[in-house]
């Protein structure tokens, strides 16, 4: 299985998956830059420092959400699809997983009990924010 993967629908990235067992000194940023949400992934030695150091006032345009979810706990599938809402391939995710869903549709199965934590732009709209469908289930 792959530390790190690509989900796909012909050149447009769904999702990207980063696996628990993922090491690699340094940073090391896996999407592009236009995504409204930026995945890293940092790994450095005791006594490293980051500056102190404050974020400027940005404008910035979202115009898709796009979530990133941990896996604390448990396993869950994910179930991807295209924009069309045509089913295009399903992962599972354990324990130490996380996940950026980028575009296209998903849908979750709990394999068994799990914990998720999902961050993504706000504010939360609940249901306005979302296209309920009956997809291709596994």
């Amino acid at each position: 299985m792959d530390q790190i993967e690509q989900i796909t629908d012909h050149d447009k990235i769904i999702a990207f998956i980063i696996r628990s067992e993922y090491s690699r000194d340094g940073l090391q940023f896996f999407t592009p830059d236009d995504f409204s949400q930026q995945l890293g992934y940092m790994k450095r030695p005791g006594g490293h420092r980051i500056a102190e150091h404050v974020h400027r006032l940005q404008a910035r345009e979202v115009k898709y959400t796009q979530e990133t979810v941990f896996v604390r706990s448990g396993r869950v599938r994910v179930d991807f699809y295209a924009d069309d809402r045509s089913y295009l391939t399903s992962r599972e995710l354990g324990k130490g997983d996380v996940m950026l869903l980028a575009s296209g549709g998903h849908g979750f199965l709990f394999l068994e009990e799990a914990e998720l934590i999902e961050v993504k732009q706000g504010p939360y709209c609940g249901d306005r924010d979302k296209i309920t469908f009956e997809g291709h289930q596994p």
